[in-house]
This record gives structure tokens, sequence and C-alpha cells, in this order.
């Protein structure tokens, strides 16, 4: 796997506002709903609400060349994805079948961004108690499929743009031409999709551009989503920690080339 460059670009007002780590593994057929409950026992005391949601679909990253990936059902029916929320709303465990994931969430304006090795530390503690109770009680051990990594960010209107047409102020690569002769009057809204490939075909990074509105504030944003899904070759537990190195790098390093360097330099306050 290609070595990961230490030096990354940072922010004194970064953005990003939620990220996700998650490992997706072959189903653990002897997890049933009772355990769950057991589960939660192991989180509780921080995670003390609980939500069930719908199981993810499983989406595994393919390239030229590379054999199909099957997964086979199971017999038995399934399970609902069960969030484990922390007390400020800042956090989720989310468990089903065959996934494993955890979110920090910025869910006040003040809340900083904890930073990428205290973001990976959560997703590796709550995971080493997840593998922990799957072989106190039995019930088999993860054999990763995939890793993914996401990043979640938000430009309210006023960061470096006012109307829709000025999302080339903030990302020049998706520029709306603007002049007199144009038919087309201002955008009503957009959602872009663009995908890049890690060396050695490790992983795809996924970009998605799109406008919405802020649910605290209630005015207009654009949200910018990378996605890293994909796995080394090394596909043991411990392969999986270089994987998200890498992941984060190109999510980091991805924004920044995407970012125009005056928004990046005023609003988010970039230090290098």
């Amino acid at each position: 796997m290609a070595k990961t460059i230490q030096s990354f670009p940072s922010y004194e007002n970064p953005p990003v506002i939620e990220v996700v780590c998650g490992v997706l593994f072959k189903p653990l057929e002897a997890l049933l709903a009772p355990h769950l409950g057991l589960l939660w026992e192991k989180y509780k005391s921080e995670y003390p609400n609980c939500r069930e949601i719908a199981p993810l679909t499983p989406v595994i990253e393919r390239f030229e060349g590379q054999a199909e990936m099957r997964l086979l059902l199971a017999d038995i029916p399934p399970l609902p994805r069960i969030w484990f929320i922390r007390t400020e709303d800042n956090g989720i465990i989310q468990v089903q079948r065959d996934r494993f994931l955890h979110n920090w969430k910025k869910v006040r304006p003040e809340e900083e961004y904890p930073r990428y090795h205290k973001v990976i530390e959560m997703f590796r503690d709550r995971l080493s108690k997840f593998q922990s109770f799957l072989y106190e009680n039995g019930l088999g051990v993860i054999e990763p499929l995939q890793y993914e990594m996401t990043y979640v960010n938000h430009i309210p209107q006023g960061d470096g743009w006012i109307k829709m047409d000025e999302i080339g102020n903030v990302f020049p690569d998706f520029c709306f031409r603007v002049n007199q002769r144009r038919f087309l009057p201002e955008p009503e809204g957009f959602n872009w999709r663009t995908t890049f490939v890690l060396p050695n075909k490790v992983g795809r990074l996924h970009v998605t551009i799109r406008n919405g509105i802020s649910r605290d504030k209630n005015i207009p944003i654009f949200m910018i989503e990378l996605t890293v899904r994909g796995i080394g070759n090394d596909k043991s537990m411990e392969g999986m920690w270089p994987w998200f190195d890498l992941a984060r790098e190109w999510i980091v390093r991805g924004f920044a080339d995407l970012g125009s360097n005056q928004v990046q330099k005023d609003v988010w306050r970039r230090k290098e």
C-alpha cells in the first residue's frame, strides 16, 4: 500500500460536520436480536439512547480484472440496524449483522471537530468492544469485506458564495458559466458526483456536491460529501488501520484540491 505522507492541509475553522468510519464483513448468522440488547450494555453508560433503523444494503467496490464478490444471504430473517446514540447526540454506533460503523457528528455551532486521530481512536475502541462481545458469546469473528470512511462538510450561504451560480467561488472545478446571453437562469439545485481510484485499486473516492438547507439555521448550504470505500491486500483486522490512514489522506487532500484557495484561506483559515 502506498506510503502515507504525514503533512496534511489543516484548517482552524473546517466545515466538517460529520465523520463516519465503518467495516463491512461476512454476515454473522449467529447474531440474533436478543444479543443486541446484551451488546447495548457494553456501550450504554456513554450511549444511553437506542433506535431501530432499516439495514444498509452492501455496496462493494469492484475493479476491472477483480473476481466478483458474492454475498450470501442468510436463511434467518434480517435484523434491523441498531443505533446506540451518545448522551450529547454527537456520536452514534451502528450495528447490523454484516456491518459496524461509528459516527462523530457536530450538533452545536461551538463544537470543534476533534480531528482524525481522535475519531479513528473512538472507532477503534468501539469496534474492539464489539469484537470482545462476539468472542465472549461465541458469535463468530469479523471477516472484513470492505472498509469505508466518509467526511460530510457544510458550507453555508455567505461563506464564499451568495447565489447558487457562485458554486465556482467555492469549488472551481464545478463552476456555472454566467453571462447575459444565457437562456437558463440561476440553477434551482444541483447534485454532482465524481469518482477517483486510489493507488493499487485499494479503494475508490466518491465525491458528491449538492445544495441543501441547514437544519439549525434554515439557510441554504453547499454540501460536499467525500467517501472512500475499499480494502487492501491485507484483509486482517490489523490491516484496516493503514487503509484508513490512506483513506483519510485522499479525503483531506482531495477536499483541498477541490476547494478554492480564497475560501480555504479566508473562511476555513487554512494553516499551511
